[in-house]
């Protein structure tokens, strides 16, 4: 009786090792069909800004006179670090090949910022706590950063918040818009960069 335990023991793992050994086989020759990890962009794209603080440049001041610069909200189509595609009125692609390093809310946020500090006469603060405690806060809605293939453009649109001391808000859209761009990661990439430090410098002379 032990003796035929033993062998059908013996069958099972050697028809365990057989399938195992089957199974791996099958997904070393299957590389396209499974991902264990998430593949790596060949290339990923942010937003430079065309005008910077020098080195070394000091900007000095109290909370009462910063400016605090707040990520802006995003419609679902940007909360993600693709490039959308508007194919009609009612249809959003993604565009292919066409990854940013971070979301767009915050790329276009550190751009506002940069663009603000660089005119030199606003003291700039962004720390999680320090942001809130500012006296005047800029926020406000990204409402498009994409391609436009009705019109073959890209566009960069911002409903700014403008929040000043004494509970004074104000608001104001702006929107930089380029043409004739060809629906490719290489050209659409570089044209968003523009279109948005177009609106970045917008707001800079609008907050001042």
């Amino acid at each position: 009786m032990i003796g035929e335990q033993a062998m059908t023991v013996t069958r099972r793992m050697t028809r365990n090792g057989i399938f195992g050994a089957a199974a791996l086989s099958l997904l070393l020759t299957l590389p396209g069909c499974i991902s264990l990890g998430a593949k790596v962009p060949d290339q990923l794209m942010t937003l430079t800004p065309d005008v910077s603080a020098s080195a070394g440049s000091v900007a000095s001041g109290t909370l009462a006179d910063a400016i605090a610069v707040i990520d802006p909200g995003t419609p679902r189509e940007l909360d993600v670090q693709r490039i959308p595609v508007q194919v009609n009125d009612t249809e959003i692609a993604y565009l292919k090949d066409a990854t940013w390093v971070e979301k767009p809310a915050r790329l276009f946020r550190r751009l506002l910022s940069e663009t603000i500090r660089a005119g030199g006469t606003r003291l700039v603060i962004g720390g999680a706590d320090e942001q809130y405690a500012a006296a005047t806060k800029l926020t406000g809605q990204l409402l498009a950063m994409g391609y436009d293939a009705r019109t073959q453009s890209v566009v960069v649109r911002f409903e700014a918040v403008l929040a000043r001391p004494g509970g004074k808000i104000a608001t104001r859209r702006f929107e930089s818009e380029i043409a004739g761009v060809a629906p490719k990661a290489q050209y659409v990439g570089p044209a968003l960069n523009e279109a948005a430090n177009d609106v970045a410098a917008q707001v800079a002379e609008w907050v001042g």
